[in-house]
């Protein structure tokens, strides 16, 4: 990707809004759905938040002020965004991940098991699963830490676009002044947002692949809201 010249921007032209992935973490390897388990990086995790951090400031060199990076409240967000380089960070609950309800905790595979069909989070949603998988469990992860897993209704797809299209609206009057603003999210969460910067349908974020530790670029081109570089 190249580097953006947004050096000694004029202030009178709008800001760019950057989305940072979260770092590897357990889950994230082994494929279950992590919305509001609070489980941290990995080791590989963190290596991968510093070096996103090494790439964004490449990219972004003038920085972000402190009050325009927003991280979601689950640690290994904010442990990204540490390890990034942003010590500094504002809590921002809109851009929590998506809470996955009876899906959480649990893969693709073991749900469409339970099913008995091929069960898909984009198609189906949360809200298919019944009842008799809530409850609340402990799990045990790879490195010995322990998280409490807690299954119950969730969000619906268009419950977290509502959210995401709120922070948008937040965003966008600081954005048109000129500032840059930093989210470290999660992927799911960040690629609704998207769609909701854009203007299209959520079910379009299914579309869009963002991986560990990854960050992309919306802004304002020509007067529309567009995607600048994706997945970098």
């Amino acid at each position: 990707m190249a580097t953006l010249n947004t050096s000694g921007i004029d202030a009178s032209q709008p800001g760019f809004l950057v989305l940072l992935r979260h770092g590897q973490t357990a889950w994230s390897v082994s494929g279950q759905h992590t919305g509001r388990t609070d489980i941290p990086l990995t080791a590989i995790g963190r290596e991968q938040a510093v070096e996103a951090g090494r790439r964004i400031s490449r990219a972004f060199p003038q920085g972000f002020a402190d009050e325009n990076i927003l991280s979601s409240p689950l640690s290994r967000a904010t442990q990204t965004a540490r390890c990034a380089g942003f010590a500094r960070v504002v809590t921002c609950p809109g851009i929590a991940e998506w809470d996955y309800g009876r899906a959480e905790g649990r893969t693709r595979a073991q749900i469409s098991a339970w099913c008995e069909r091929d069960w898909d989070l984009w198609r189906d949603g949360t809200r298919s699963l019944g009842v008799e998988l809530d409850g609340e469990h402990s799990e045990v992860l790879p490195s010995g830490e322990t998280v409490t897993v807690r299954n119950a209704r969730g969000e619906t797809l268009e419950d977290v676009a509502a959210r995401a299209g709120k922070v948008v609206n937040e965003l966008l009057p600081r954005i048109m002044a000129g500032n840059d603003v930093l989210l470290v999210a999660h992927a799911h969460i960040l690629r609704i947002l998207t769609t909701q910067w854009i203007g299209a349908d959520p079910h379009m974020a299914k579309l869009l692949r963002l991986d560990t530790a990854h960050y992309s670029v919306l802004s304002i081109y020509k007067g529309d809201r567009v995607i600048d570089h994706w997945n970098a």
